[in-house]
């Protein structure tokens, strides 16, 4: 009902004697407040304030809804606690968004455990490249690669993310001693025609590698690289689960990019939230203590 709208200005103008008063008190305009009054008393056809030399005082016909204001506002401020209280217990849904090979060879174990000690809260897992927008609520927490977060989000850092040169033990062996001194003889798996991925082979110990195929998914270059197939830039975590794969000698790491958890800043007061992002953080800071 549009009168919902109108109650709360009413009850201000009524316990503070004036539109300004009220306007302060709500954190609203003189105008809006004087507004929402005139547009309850048109709906209900009746005045509602008289003017007096004191300020604003309630009419016969405001005082007859003045109680009937304030039990309906304490009906909704029940109403509102109470689901903030369901909040406050670790239970519900948490909408998860992150990239298939990240959640699928990283996360995925912390994923299945977190819902083992918290088993009243559901995840629902969206596996994408896209970067769904946490202001529109397509999604309540993204996992995110880059060097800076720069929207309007709440960001949390979760670890560096440093990228190298990877290949099976098997092609490293096989290819490495007959390579030239600027990689004459091997293969990069490549993606396309991506500046920055072009710019990493440029200043690569490897400029002069082939560049064979064009593959535009990155678990599928990690597949490859595992089965000898060539190089890839990989996160260093995917040699911690797949030990065949090693970093190609004399290569360095790019550092530049890290993995950030990001919210919206609503959700910081989720209990729900705040016990998963803080199970995340631990459960990532655990997997790079043991990899030393």
């Amino acid at each position: 009902m549009q009168d919902w709208e109108q109650m709360p200005f009413f009850l201000a103008v009524a316990r503070t004697g004036s539109l300004r008063s009220a306007a302060e008190h709500l954190g609203a305009t003189h105008a809006t407040v004087r507004r929402h009054v005139e547009a309850l008393e048109v709906a209900y056809s009746v005045q509602l304030f008289r003017r007096t030399r004191r300020g604003l005082t309630l009419t016969a016909a405001g005082e007859t809804l003045l109680p009937e204001a304030e039990e309906a506002e304490l009906l909704l401020t029940r109403a509102r606690n109470g689901l903030q209280g369901l909040d406050r217990e670790t239970s519900g849904k948490i909408q998860i968004s992150v990239d298939p090979m990240t959640g699928h060879f990283l996360l995925a174990p912390v994923f299945a455990e977190f819902c083992r000690i918290y088993p009243q809260v559901d995840l629902e897992i969206s596996l994408t490249f896209e970067i769904e927008a946490i202001s529109k609520l397509e999604t309540d927490i993204a996992i995110r690669h880059a060097a800076e977060i720069t929207d309007d989000v709440v960001a949390r850092k979760l670890q560096a993310l440093p990228i190298g040169i990877y290949a099976s033990r098997d092609y490293i062996e096989a290819k490495m001693a007959r390579a030239g001194k600027k990689g004459q003889g091997l293969d990069y798996i490549g993606y396309g025609p991506v500046p920055e991925l072009m710019d990493w082979i440029e200043r690569s110990p490897f400029p002069k590698a082939n560049i064979r195929h064009q593959v535009m998914d990155p678990e599928m270059h990690l597949h490859l690289a595992r089965a000898g197939a060539g190089m890839s830039f990989l996160p260093t975590w995917c040699a911690q689960v797949f030990p065949e794969l090693q970093r190609l000698p004399g290569s360095t790491l790019d550092e530049s990019r890290k993995t950030w958890v990001v919210f919206h800043e609503d959700l910081r007061r989720i209990k729900r939230v705040r016990v998963f992002i803080d199970f995340l953080t631990q459960s990532l800071i655990a997997m790079g203590r043991s990899a030393r």
